[in-house]
């Protein structure tokens, strides 16, 4: 097989399994920050019981996400370092303020998360819980801006000698035409897969009935936040779908199937099969839609990929069914949510079992949506990895001006062979095996032990006296010794009271 194949699958699995766990951190991050904020407010135990439970998940998955996320940037070098070469300047300046910003913001505060639990007043761990799920979504936001500038570059010059990006304009990069569009749509899927992920261990401690108090309260609270970000989701789509029509719109054409640029409005398929041979799709197509949605209008046409020369065109079955797929299940996010919703102001939805059934298993979909959406974004903007200057001709063709193709991303050929490439990624698979079957141990164990039992919290021992020698500690200590029992089965204290009427006598 070819090493530009075999390299992209190796950075297609090593980049879809490392992204199972950043998402879960950042919308569980701010679903404890949402956690423990009501319990400062309302002095409820469960809810610092419920922070506690979630953190240790969260620690579990932070440190998956660690492991997992070093592999990326050996990538760079090893397997494509000719791209690496000509993105450095603008990739070094983005992941270096990720890493100082974000990863050191959110590692050094979770130490205070996990372990400062009766080290620090209440008010700085709460801040040490939002100062991690800051750090987490700080770390999305440098993230997404390279990889946004990947798709529609901006505040950089090509220097034609050295034939690599060099920035210019810093500020320019960061607000490149996609990044915020691209930050807001991911942070919700992020938030999306958080609530779910915490309704799903929920809702299974309601159907096997334990910790029921700590379970409905866990999933009222990620239930509010899962449906307003389901809903707040359908308006970022539709941005993140009109930014890529006017800015990539190759892409737009294979992620709906327009294979021919037709008079008139052009309809939006809600789910079908591509045939690329004969160029049509075979589904349910709503006529007018995909003109109304880009255009605000019915009658400006999308443009096809008849409109782009055949090697500059996307592939479209892949991107076409992973859209639509992620489209699907936001769909359905939606649906159950405010369903949900519904029976929870009827005060009968934890007594609906199959509803939640539904939401054990509902997080497998914004686990695959999540992952569908960014299958669908980079497979959609090949053949190029860095995508270039889209200018359309008078007649209507579209030509495209600088960026990268993928192919000259690549590492020198002579060095890094197929065979090589093959082997690391049978390595990788074996690892990723090991790592996510301890992964899936320790949440089991977790989610079988469940959440403490809340208690009220220790008396503050008074200024200048001994630890141990008065509060609950030392009332617990001579409660224990007055129920202590001798030889004959007599406690201490009977004896004592016995010993009192008899040199009374």
């Amino acid at each position: 097989m070819d090493v530009e194949v075999l390299s992209r699958i190796q950075f297609a699995m090593t980049i879809m399994f490392h992204y199972l766990f950043p998402p879960l951190s950042i919308g569980l991050g701010l679903l404890m920050v949402l956690m423990e904020g009501l319990y400062l407010k309302t002095g409820d135990r469960q809810y610092h019981v419920m922070t506690k439970f979630w953190s240790r998940i969260f620690a579990a998955n932070f440190a998956m996400g660690v492991a997992t996320g070093i592999v990326m940037e050996f990538q760079f070098g090893t397997n494509w370092a000719n791209y690496a070469r000509f993105v450095g300047d603008v990739f070094g300046s983005a992941l270096a303020a990720e890493g100082i910003f974000a990863f050191f913001l959110e590692s050094g505060f979770l130490a205070v998360l996990v372990f400062g639990w009766d080290r620090v007043s209440p008010k700085m761990h709460f801040f040490a819980t939002c100062m991690v799920s800051l750090g987490s979504i700080f770390s999305a936001v440098w993230i997404i801006i390279a990889n946004s500038w990947m798709q529609t570059p901006a505040g950089h010059i090509i220097d034609p000698v050295q034939n690599r990006a060099v920035i210019v304009d810093f500020w320019a990069l960061v607000f490149n035409p996609s990044s915020m569009v691209r930050l807001f749509h991911t942070l919700m899927g992020a938030f999306i897969l958080g609530a779910f992920f915490v309704m799903s261990i929920s809702a299974f401690y309601v159907l096997k009935n334990r910790h029921l108090d700590f379970a409905k309260k866990s999933f009222t609270i990620a239930l509010i936040f899962g449906t307003t970000c389901s809903l707040i989701m359908m308006f970022s789509g539709d941005l993140q779908a009109r930014e890529v029509g006017f800015h990539q719109p190759a892409k737009l054409a294979a992620f709906e199937g327009v294979f021919k640029t037709k008079p008139g409005p052009t309809g939006m398929y809600l789910f079908g099969w591509p045939d690329t041979e004969n160029e049509t799709v075979t589904g349910v197509e709503v006529p007018y839609l995909l003109t109304f949605l880009m255009y605000r209008d019915f009658k400006t046409p999308i443009m096809g990929l008849d409109r782009f020369r055949p090697e500059d065109r996307p592939p479209v079955k892949i991107p076409f069914m992973t859209y639509h797929l992620m489209i699907g299940l936001g769909g359905f996010f939606v649906g159950v949510t405010v369903l949900a919703s519904f029976l929870l102001w009827r005060g009968t939805l934890f007594q609906t079992r199959w509803l939640m059934w539904v939401f054990v298993f509902a997080v497998i979909g914004a686990y695959v949506a999540n992952q569908a959406g960014w299958v669908s974004a980079e497979v959609g903007r090949q053949p190029f990895i860095v995508y270039p200057k889209v200018v359309q001709r008078a007649d209507g063709m579209f030509d495209m001006i600088g960026g990268m193709r993928t192919v000259d991303g690549l590492s020198n050929r002579k060095v890094v062979v197929a065979g090589q490439v093959l082997t690391s990624i049978i390595l990788f698979t074996l690892v990723y095996i090991l790592l996510f079957a301890v992964f899936i141990f320790v949440l089991n164990t977790k989610i079988q032990h469940g959440p403490d039992e809340p208690h009220p919290p220790k008396e503050p021992v008074p200024d200048g006296v001994p630890s141990g020698s008065t509060g609950s500690a030392g009332t617990d200590f001579l409660n224990a010794a007055a129920t202590l029992v001798d030889r004959q089965g007599q406690t201490l204290a009977s004896n004592e009271g016995e010993n009192k009427k008899e040199e009374g006598r």
